[in-house]
């Protein structure tokens, strides 16, 4: 098969492009490189430089094909962010999206697996675990993007027929176990690696933002999910929408929090990691763990990283063998 991966240079889209590869495919990869990297897409691998927002860019890129499915990542994805400028998040997720949708309908592409969000859950009625049932309210404009772009989705479907896979995965996670790509966001703002780096001392004390929510030990609870088991994931939701769109949640099933991550850092990597409590941050739930009963039961799909520890052991070979990301 031959599959155009939009964002492919990035942390998710790079590891479902290796995992691509891996299962024998062609991929094409289109990136602005606004937070990818070029050295992550695997040497012999077409790279396009190309923003989703120029439309006559992207429709030339698509216009090559012909392709058996677009698998798109590109996407701003900082809850923060999106906190203190939401009309940029709303504005960019959404129209780079719309502009691909309506160039895949244009020629022809049937199928699409978009990478969408456990923030659309930000105040659901069941919370633990979520199904793809619960009820849908965005904390956050990043999350209202992502619900924008799967109403989209929709009616591509409803009118073109267009097939889709949402995929709302939770806390993307870990490192390919081969080394051959792992996590470089600058600045870096997630847990994992952020701990990984005040345990090396490569970084000042972590901060801990929140420490009263209505938790087990006060701090937020996340589901972890290795990088490497989402990108199976998906190559799996392809199969499932040669007649039928889907919608899954992609999780382990078992939350840990935030204290918990620091003890697992602990332990891998024999160092005490230097923290210190911070507030909370707006748009943050106390709580997320997915219910990926679905997923599961359709495609035959079950985590080989299953617990914290084997997330952060990839996670630290990478850290420390990259130390300067892809820029080393």
């Amino acid at each position: 098969m031959r599959y155009l991966v939009t964002g492919g240079a990035g942390f998710v889209g790079s590891h479902a492009v290796l995992a691509l590869l891996d299962a024998g495919h062609d991929v094409v990869v289109l990136d602005n490189l606004s937070t990818g990297y070029r050295e992550a897409v695997p040497a012999g691998v077409p790279f396009h430089k190309v923003d989703l927002l120029d439309y006559a860019a992207t429709s030339a890129i698509v216009a090559q094909g012909p392709w058996d499915g677009v698998l798109h990542f590109a996407a701003l994805s900082l809850v923060g962010d999106s906190m203190r400028d939401p009309f940029h998040y709303l504005r960019q997720n959404y129209l780079t999206a719309l502009n691909l949708v309506q160039i895949c309908v244009e020629h022809g592409v049937r199928k699409i697996v978009f990478s969408s969000t456990a923030a659309l859950f930000g105040g659901p009625e069941r919370l633990d675990p979520i199904p793809e049932t619960a009820s849908v309210q965005p904390g956050s404009p990043y999350g209202e993007s992502k619900l924008m772009i799967e109403r989209v989705l929709h009616w591509a479907d409803a009118i073109y027929g267009i097939r889709s896979a949402c995929l709302r995965y939770f806390n993307a996670a870990g490192a390919d176990p081969l080394g051959r790509a792992g996590e470089d966001h600058r600045p870096e703002t997630h847990l994992i690696p952020l701990t990984i780096d005040a345990a090396l001392g490569r970084r000042s004390a972590l901060k801990l933002f929140g420490t009263d929510y209505p938790t087990r030990d006060g701090s937020c609870v996340r589901d972890y999910i290795h990088v490497t088991d989402l990108a199976d994931a998906h190559i799996r939701a392809l199969a499932q929408i040669d007649h039928r769109s889907v919608t899954y949640n992609i999780g382990n099933g078992q939350g840990y929090s935030n204290l918990e991550v620091i003890q697992s850092v602990e332990r891998v990597s024999g160092r005490k990691v230097p923290w210190e409590a911070a507030p909370r941050r707006e748009g943050d739930p106390a709580l997320l763990v997915a219910d990926s009963a679905t997923l599961r039961n359709d495609t035959g799909w079950t985590p080989r990283f299953g617990d914290i520890d084997s997330i952060v052991k990839t996670a630290l070979r990478w850290r420390e063998s990259h130390p300067d990301g892809y820029g080393g």
